[in-house]
């Protein structure tokens, strides 16, 4: 059995639409699981004009009665506040007046392929639908996949580590979940104090020089069992899953399991876990550089993945491109944008990694009722003598 989720809607057109299929019957939801993380997904320093018309939530319209999930497919609803301010020329349904067709491309976006692509003059038609606004759905499901992940002790987190030239110093010690408990007190959504506050000043800096920023995010997963995902299969296997996950989000250029490109430049004796076992303990590792996932499948240590950010390609003064009706040089297309948004993307991170591994569970343990897959996850603890750290 496995988790499917779909999205539906343009940027400024009525609304977003997701569809998950897969979570079985009896999982216990409250509206702050679903909206929690959709307002932390509009949280961060450097956002734009946008984020202070939407205030998104997400309403459930199928798949769930009295608080809990009924075994098919759940539809969740997000409307856009914008598209008030945009009906006419976002409608479904052909309009009276006339609408100015778009023809300025932006370096850095799916605009001029889109168009290509799909054989489209008006680039709005590419735009509205590759705009990262479309992440404001993926978040509503990942409120389902982290919902059902804590039904099985499992916790998703995130944090920016860099922002432009800016870079967090590596922690003293291994991250636990609880240190995540405040990080969305940080503007940036860092959790080195120092970091945050130069950071801020960065994007700062940048914004007055009409410059977008990019960075990096870093999603932690915490009680995860040993065994999740294959290595029968290159399809199956998790960290193959993972980047691809991370990698579909927009402006997302690059993914890192553990300390991935640290270890390349290492020697092998340097750059592997080595193996312990105590009665007490059962296997352990007292290092972490392989981020959880040895042979595409977890190893019982925390899971750490990073994704790398490109800087935005809309911009306040925007790059050089060409009309693509009459082909002659112009300026990008002008679009109400936001100057860094790493901290909201590692939001989307999290909630795509949820998904990842909700789909693993799913795959290996079956079970049409929660109380089902509680019960087989429980049985293959006992079986490989598994103790949660």
């Amino acid at each position: 059995m496995a988790l499917h989720l779909i999205t539906a809607g343009e940027s400024h057109g009525p609304g977003l639409t997701c569809i998950v299929e897969g979570l079985p019957a009896g999982l216990e939801l409250t509206p702050q699981d679903l909206n929690a993380d959709m307002a932390r997904r509009q949280l961060g320093h450097g956002r734009g004009g946008r984020m202070k018309i939407e205030r998104d939530s997400a309403e459930i319209t199928g798949g769930v009665r009295h608080g809990r999930t009924l075994g098919g497919p759940i539809a969740l609803q997000v409307l856009n506040r914008d598209y008030a301010n945009w009906e006419q020329r976002m409608s479904p349904w052909p309009v009276e007046e006339d609408v100015d067709e778009v023809h300025l491309p932006r370096p850095g976006h799916a605009d001029l392929v889109g168009t290509q692509k799909y054989k489209q003059s008006d680039v709005r038609n590419i735009l509205e639908r590759a705009s990262a606004r479309e992440t404001a759905a993926r978040v509503a499901g990942g409120g389902l996949f982290k919902t059902f992940l804590r039904a099985l002790g499992v916790s998703v987190h995130s944090q920016v580590v860099q922002i432009g030239s800016v870079r967090a110093p590596e922690p003293e010690r291994p991250l636990r979940a609880e240190d995540f408990a405040e990080v969305d007190s940080s503007p940036v959504r860092c959790l080195d104090a120092e970091a945050s506050r130069e950071m801020v000043a960065e994007i700062d800096r940048q914004r007055k020089a009409n410059e977008s920023l990019g960075g990096i995010f870093e999603v932690q997963a915490f009680g995860l069992l040993p065994g999740l995902g294959s290595h029968v299969s290159w399809e199956e296997r998790l960290d193959g899953r993972l980047a691809m996950a991370i990698c579909s989000i927009q402006a997302v250029k690059g993914v890192s399991i553990g300390d991935a490109f640290a270890v390349a430049g290492m020697p092998g004796s340097q750059a592997h876990d080595e193996i312990f076992f105590a009665p007490e303990r059962g296997y352990y590792r007292e290092t972490n550089r392989a981020g959880g996932l040895e042979g595409g499948m977890t190893d019982g240590c925390p899971l750490v993945v990073r994704g790398a950010m490109k800087p935005l390609p809309t911009l306040t003064k925007p790059l050089q491109s060409v009309d693509t009706e009459t082909h002659e040089p112009a300026q990008a297309l002008r679009e109400r944008t936001d100057s860094c948004t790493v901290p909201a993307a590692g939001v989307v991170a999290e909630a795509m990694v949820a998904l990842v591994l909700a789909d693993a569970y799913r795959r290996k343990f079956g079970g049409d009722h929660i109380d089902d897959v509680i019960q087989a996850v429980r049985a293959y603890e006992e079986r490989i003598g598994w103790r949660s750290s």
